[in-house]
């Protein structure tokens, strides 16, 4: 598929179809996730590959808000979770070649080791829908209320998960990631999307903020 096109298709699907994917393309896809950028080549990143029915139904209760609003994601032969390794970064940036003589996250202008662990993430979902399936990225989250706000604490269930799949303690989930075919009767894209899709001219600003 044409790159132009990839961007032009990819877009979050939370429908799927109960079909397998072939453990080429499933292997594909996650290889392209080795190929995106990371600072000082530190490449802090690891992912959990679900692809057993048994791994996969372990991981759903984890996401019960996501389950009830759209439970054919649930059909998605693959799921990933990309894990930032911050101790990585600060590693790195403490050998000789980068020169920091410490490993004091007060350095770091931005937290990359979640940046690039995003960017890996976003080579996956481009690959998706290059290999003609679709994909969605989401958190992983506890039940929400009424107000959006969680109802447990965040922190004891991001470590309950990790318990659950023996992610070590330094290794930190930034969502899930489901890939398949979608969904036969997949809904249409809510209009509102469009109506709140931000054009060049209010988000690009040239030699200057606010001049576009």
């Amino acid at each position: 598929m044409q790159f132009a096109e990839v961007i032009r298709r990819r877009r979050m699907v939370r429908h799927y179809a109960d079909r397998p994917l072939s453990p080429e393309v499933i292997e594909t896809i996650l290889a392209s996730a080795l190929r995106a950028p990371s600072a000082g080549f530190s490449q802090g990143w690891a992912f959990l590959a679900l692809t057993e029915p048994d791994d996969r139904a372990r991981f759903w209760p984890f996401v019960p808000t996501r389950v009830a609003q759209t439970p054919t994601m649930q059909n998605a032969p693959l799921v990933v979770v990309p894990l930032a390794h911050k101790a990585a970064y600060l590693a790195r940036y403490a050998e000789a070649d980068k020169g920091w003589a410490d490993r004091s996250e007060a350095r770091w202008p931005a937290a990359y080791w979640y940046v690039d662990t995003g960017m890996a993430a976003l080579m996956m979902l481009l690959t998706a829908v290059d290999e003609g399936l679709d994909a969605c990225f989401f958190g992983i989250m506890p039940v929400t209320g009424e107000d959006s706000r969680p109802e447990v604490d965040v922190p004891a269930h991001t470590a309950a998960f990790k318990a659950e799949f023996g992610i070590p303690d330094e290794y930190a989930p930034i969502g899930g990631i489901c890939v398949g075919y979608r969904a036969d009767d997949l809904p249409p894209q809510n209009p509102a999307v469009a109506a709140r899709r931000r054009d060049a001219s209010s988000v690009i600003h040239r030699g200057q903020f606010g001049t576009t």
